[in-house]
């Protein structure tokens, strides 16, 4: 049988709950509140909890995401204030998102197998399966699909397309071919085990990558889930409804539907699940080579366009194929009709995840003290005031003007655009030219090394990181991740474009015999082991994290000497604190409930009952001892 939300069922007003009965109690009189808001308003507010509303002689403030009818007739057609997502996108509140087809013959128009032929049967319930000959042709429609029928080439047939457009016209410019979070819907938990089956078949990458979250899981549904969100698996998650709504796994850029919808409510709510903000270094954590999340992919495999629960919107990439400076360039030449004012809109709406400060202000110089929003608003509402395919409409061109008018605009955007993008080059066919030891080369890092030395001491006192590392003793004063990120930032602005491998392996060329940890991955704490290392040149120069393991290993050898006896289970999570604080540079009661490993083993409350009651004294004690 297939699967059906609550809130499918609370739109068409049989939810199974009954309705709350209430009468008149003298300890909450009818005017205790003047003023009651009800989040979530489209779900519960007209059956279940209706009377209790109604009781109070109070003001009602719904807020919703997803009005439906009932919604907007419960508060008698009174819609005080509208934030539409094309608003949210322009804000960067929420990304936009595009919608990508995937029609095969048999979700067209069904199939038939003839009579005589072979076919296999199994039970929903037990999944049994056995073999049974048709004694007539057997013809099934699209609506059948997953429910009482099951072909098994149609679905392979959408995820080996969607296996083969993933990295050439979804994501084509991830390098490294990380599988972006993908959440696919399906029709009910039979057919989701289907699709995890052939989605780990098509993919081969094991069953880690590809996973059921459904009450019918194998494993905690809930611990799976955690792992979509905080972790690198699984890449691939399927469900019904049990993540449709109200879960935010903020990694999720490509939306898979393999059902349909019946309500135009509950579909806005799942296509929520994509439109949510990440910072970069949340989304690269779990998907290493995603430089921002500017976007998601909405795979549409059932006909949700055709059904009309897709509304084309009015701003969307209409002009893929021109580039961003060939686009700017068309409006400074006073092209701005609807398309292209659309694509646009949509350029920039991408382009403000990767703004950093530096970028808001030098467009915030070249505006009056403008934003890209502020930019980005005229825009649509130049959009909504015209008509489809319009041209050179007055509101059209008011809306391009900054845009035409101001070249240090143009340029500093198309500058923010170049910079946050790579090209993939995948035709010219490179040969080794030369190969041997440079001394020229030797010489451009000994300058990069001394520029460094240089660079340190003439912002010592401009830049937060440098200054307490520079004047302060190890531990007088706290070094936070964030002004960490700002020297990172600065180092990397031109004309030096310096990043902790490139100055890590110039040491490594240089002083190889001081120089620990070259092939490892570098991280952001690593930058203090760099500027350390230029500071007191004669002392070696190992990864950050590695010397908090140094310091562990010391306080843990200590605490023995001194009677100290930790458990297997504490010292899982002393260990887990270490290597945190190698990366973050400390660790706090909070970050246990944002860890992945150590949210899914209880969080603070999980190191609480492992540490003893005492655990935060604990905790600032090896915070103490391995921040030096």
């Amino acid at each position: 049988m297939e699967e059906r939300s609550l809130y499918e069922a609370e739109e068409k007003g049989d939810a199974p709950s009954a309705p709350r009965t209430v009468s008149f109690t003298g300890k909450l009189p009818i005017e205790f509140f003047d003023f009651i808001v009800i989040d979530e308003c489209h779900r519960s507010i007209y059956t279940v909890w209706k009377q209790a509303l109604d009781y109070f002689d109070a003001h009602l403030i719904g807020l919703t995401a997803t009005p439906g009818k009932q919604t907007i007739g419960f508060f008698n057609q009174n819609l005080v204030m509208e934030y539409t997502h094309a608003a949210a996108v322009a804000d960067g509140i929420n990304v936009g998102g595009e919608v990508y087809r995937i029609l095969t013959r048999i979700s067209d128009a069904g199939s038939a197998v003839e009579a005589g032929r072979w076919v296999g049967k199994m039970d929903k319930l037990t999944r049994e399966q056995w073999q049974e000959k048709l004694d007539e042709t057997l013809t099934y429609t699209p609506q059948q699909l997953d429910r009482d029928v099951v072909s098994e080439s149609q679905m392979r047939t959408i995820i080996r397309h969607f296996r083969k457009a993933l990295f050439t016209e979804l994501f084509p410019e991830r390098a490294d071919r990380v599988v972006p979070k993908t959440l696919i819907f399906a029709k009910d938990d039979n057919h989701a085990e289907n699709i995890v089956r052939i989605v780990r078949e098509e993919f081969g990458k094991g069953n880690d990558f590809c996973q059921k979250i459904t009450y019918r899981a194998q494993r905690n549904p809930e611990d799976i889930l955690q792992d979509f969100r905080n972790s690198y698996h699984p890449r691939i998650a399927v469900t019904v409804d049990m993540i449709a709504t109200g879960t935010d796994v903020r990694a999720i850029e490509i939306l898979l539907f393999m059902r349909q919808v019946r309500s135009r409510g509950y579909f806005e709510q799942m296509r929520g699940r994509g439109t949510r903000v990440i910072q970069p270094d949340e989304l690269q954590a779990v998907t290493a080579d995603a430089r921002h999340k500017t976007h998601f992919v909405l795979i549409d495999a059932v006909g949700l366009t055709e059904a009309e629960m897709i509304e084309p919107p009015r701003v969307q990439e209409r002009k893929r194929a021109v580039p961003f400076d060939k686009l700017l360039e068309n409006i400074a030449y006073g092209q701005c009709d609807a398309e292209t004012v659309a694509s646009l809109a949509n350029r920039l709406a991408r382009l403000q995840h990767r703004l950093t400060a530096d970028d808001e202000q030098l467009i915030a110089d070249y505006t009056d003290g403008g934003t890209l929003p502020d930019l980005i608003h005229p825009l649509l509402a130049a959009l909504d005031a015209v008509p489809v395919g319009a041209v050179r409409e007055p509101p059209l061109q008011e809306a391009t003007a900054p845009f035409r008018t101001n070249p240090n605009l143009r340029n500093t955007l198309l500058e923010i655009q170049q910079r946050a993008e790579i090209v993939i080059d995948s035709v010219s066919i490179d040969a080794v030219k030369e190969a041997g030891f440079d001394s020229d080369a030797t010489e451009k890092l000994r300058q990069m090394v001394g520029d460094f030395q240089q660079f340190i001491a003439e912002n010592k006192d401009e830049i937060t990181a440098l200054q307490i590392l520079y004047n302060q003793p190890y531990g007088a004063r706290a070094l936070t991740r964030q002004q960490l990120q700002e020297l990172a930032m600065a180092l990397k602005k031109p004309p030096h474009l310096w990043t902790e491998e490139k100055l890590w392996q110039a040491y490594a060329q240089l002083e190889k015999d001081k120089v620990r940890g070259v092939s490892a991955q570098l991280v952001l704490t690593d930058l203090i082991a760099l500027v350390r290392h230029a500071l007191q040149p004669d002392g070696e120069l190992a990864p950050y994290p590695a010397q908090v393991q140094a310091r562990y290993e010391a306080w843990l050898a200590a605490q023995e000497q001194a009677g100290k006896q930790f458990s297997a289970e504490q010292r899982w999570w002393l260990d887990k604190i270490a290597q945190y604080i190698g990366l973050n540079l400390q660790i706090t009661p909070q970050d246990f409930d944002l860890d992945g490993e150590m949210y899914n083993h209880g969080g603070r409350y999980g190191a609480m009952d492992a540490l003893g009651a005492d655990w935060l004294q604990l905790l600032d004690e090896v915070n103490e001892a391995l921040v030096v």
